[in-house]
């Protein structure tokens, strides 16, 4: 029941419950933030990107793992990981957005149990492949052929890709879901706060690739 839910947001709004409006607004405000800071470090404070990501690691742990919609620590995150991002392939990313919202919205792909498990074993398995050559590179051992500019390297950057473009559907679908079900306005941080840990990991993803394609 809508009546059950309280506000406990942090400015005066004329409505509790979380609404597409009120996402979209919140999503705007961190890219704004992300972006401003992305072009002020990369024409004016390069060095401060180390900072960014080392910032925005730790703000992201905190909130995934503490479950938290407090606007300042996801205003925080998006401002860290401007200084670490800089402007390079932003426009691919968010052509993957726009793309990925027509398509769901189209419903050509909607988010069940079926696509949950696929894409929830692919990032699993990505992370592990990722995890495997971060303590490769401690012991002096190189995961072969995906880090590298052939077809199959090139091949595991548009895979990842992929699965990044479609962890975009559940983050409109926990929209979608929690609009339907009358949730608490202070969710609107939370799933802008997905929205923006996705784009960020396309963004590196497709720099990575970039970087591939430039060696060919």
């Amino acid at each position: 029941d809508k009546s059950n839910y309280q506000d406990s947001t942090w400015w005066d709004d004329s409505s509790q419950f979380m609404s597409i409006e009120g996402t979209v607004e919140k999503t705007s405000i961190l890219l704004i933030i992300t972006t401003t800071l992305a072009i002020a470090t990369y024409l004016f404070m390069p060095g401060l990107a180390i900072i960014g990501f080392i910032g925005g690691f730790i703000l992201v742990m905190i909130i995934v793992f503490s479950g938290s919609t407090n606007p300042f620590l996801i205003c925080s995150y998006a401002a860290f990981e401007g200084l670490a991002l800089g402007i390079l392939a932003a426009a691919l990313t968010f052509l993957i957005l726009g793309a990925m919202l027509l398509i769901y919205r189209a419903k050509i792909i909607q988010w069940d149990r079926n696509l949950a498990i696929a894409v929830s074993s692919a990032l699993l398995a990505i992370i592990l492949i990722y995890l495997i050559s971060f303590i490769g590179i401690f012991l002096g051992i190189e995961v072969p052929y995906i880090h590298g500019s052939g077809p199959i390297g090139i091949g595991f950057s548009l895979f990842v890709i992929g699965i990044g473009a479609l962890c975009l559907v559940a983050d409109f679908d926990f929209i979608e879901k929690g609009i339907e079900r009358g949730a608490p306005k202070q969710l609107e941080w939370r799933a802008a706060f997905g929205l923006m840990v996705t784009l960020i990991w396309l963004y590196i993803e497709i720099l990575i690739l970039l970087s591939k394609l430039s060696r060919r």
